[in-house]
């Protein structure tokens, strides 16, 4: 049995003020974009990756259609290219 690759690990304050700590499963630029696919024992989000004075920070994205078309395409793209183990 393989050990579990060990991930990066982000720490994001919620809408409540809570923290909440997160694995980066994934980074990928999508239509001029990036985007970060986070994962905890309890959810899995996506958010944009915004860049402001040499600075980044993450954004959630609140359109479910939006959401849906960029996890649909990185299915795809996913798919298309599977990882190496």
């Amino acid at each position: 049995m393989e050990p579990e690759k060990q991930r990066d690990q982000i720490t994001i304050e919620d809408e409540n003020g809570h923290m909440k700590n997160y694995s980066v499963e994934a980074l990928f630029d999508m239509e001029d974009h990036s985007y970060a696919l986070l994962s905890s024992a309890e959810e899995t989000i996506l958010m944009r990756v915004e860049d402001e004075e040499d600075e980044q920070y993450l954004v959630g994205i609140t359109d479910p259609k939006e959401r849906n078309s960029i996890l649909e395409a990185y299915e795809i793209a996913v798919e298309a290219n599977p990882a190496e183990d």
